[in-house]
């Protein structure tokens, strides 16, 4: 981790969307996840799932014409009373937009292939995701995203230090008949990955991830179907998780609500309740199986 000035002031938190997009195999539930760019200024290397900070002109898209849901119940549906409607309907639309930016999913009322298609041409061209949608006169599906959980960047973050997001998490299930791929710029890899054999793959040393990418796939891998994922985030709010870094023993460590050492103390999610920092590897203190307990 590079070292950060104890007098610089601290970053400023930006607000984000991260989706998981889950789909039912044989083998169990999958998740989409892309591998990061090596270059990439946040989660370099890393597996991550599709999402990206909001932007801008997330805030300025034509609601009457391309909104399904009032702004109004997108802002209850967050459960979130420090935030207004306008910015909640922008993270919703931050959602939608960077799925289809980052592995070509669009989720859109009454889209068929053609149009996805031409919707694909569009951004190859370079037309804003808004522009496209008026093109196009598409509306967004984002009844299909449930808010999952809130994860807020510590002051002293593990893995992406000087930069801090507030991001909230959707879950979703994958839109039929359509194809993820990455885009092979910010993504260079993208794969449908059972939650256990993606953790198994991280402790093994094969792929990297980060904090909240673990403790969401130990959250994940507790169902045996999307439909019980979606059942799940339709009856709670969604977790709110601000992690607390600290030093133990030589090493740095995270604990979450609910861990001695958080100044929350009830659970908010399954998991473990503290990862600390081995060598490279983030782990709980009582080994791979500690993922699930």
């Amino acid at each position: 981790m590079q070292a950060e000035r104890p007098d610089a002031p601290p970053a400023p938190i930006r607000p984000a969307a991260t989706a998981l997009i889950c789909r039912d195999s044989a083998a169990g539930p999958e998740v989409l996840m892309i591998q990061r760019h090596a270059l990439s200024d946040v989660h370099g290397g890393s597996y991550v799932f599709p999402g990206g900070k909001v932007d801008p002109a997330d805030a300025r898209l034509d609601i009457d014409a391309h909104l399904d849901q009032p702004p109004e119940r997108l802002h209850a549906l967050l459960c979130e009373e420090d935030i207004d409607t306008a910015t909640a309907t922008a993270i919703h639309v931050a959602a939608v937009r960077e799925i289809f930016e980052e592995c070509g999913l669009l989720f859109a009322r009454g889209l068929d292939a053609e149009t996805l298609r031409q919707a694909s041409a569009l951004a190859a061209d370079g037309v804003s995701f808004n522009g496209m949608l008026g093109r196009l006169g598409l509306r967004l599906d984002t009844r299909t995203l449930r808010p999952w959980s809130r994860w807020v960047t510590p002051l002293l973050s593990l893995s992406s230090p000087g930069k801090r997001f507030d991001t909230r998490f959707f879950i979703a299930k994958a839109p039929a008949g359509q194809e993820a791929q990455h885009d092979a710029h910010e993504a260079v890899h993208s794969a449908w990955l059972r939650p256990r054999a993606a953790l198994e793959s991280y402790w093994r040393g094969e792929i990297v991830l980060a904090a909240p990418q673990i403790m969401s796939l130990a959250h994940l891998g507790r169902f045996n179907s999307v439909d019980a994922m979606l059942a799940d985030a339709d009856s709670r709010p969604p977790c709110l998780v601000r992690p607390h870094t600290f030093e133990i023993e030589g090493m740095r460590a995270t604990a979450y609500p609910g861990d001695e050492r958080h100044p929350e103390r009830i659970r908010v999610m399954p998991g473990p309740l503290r990862l600390v920092m081995r060598g490279k590897r983030l782990e709980p203190p009582d080994g791979f199986e500690g993922l699930w307990r």
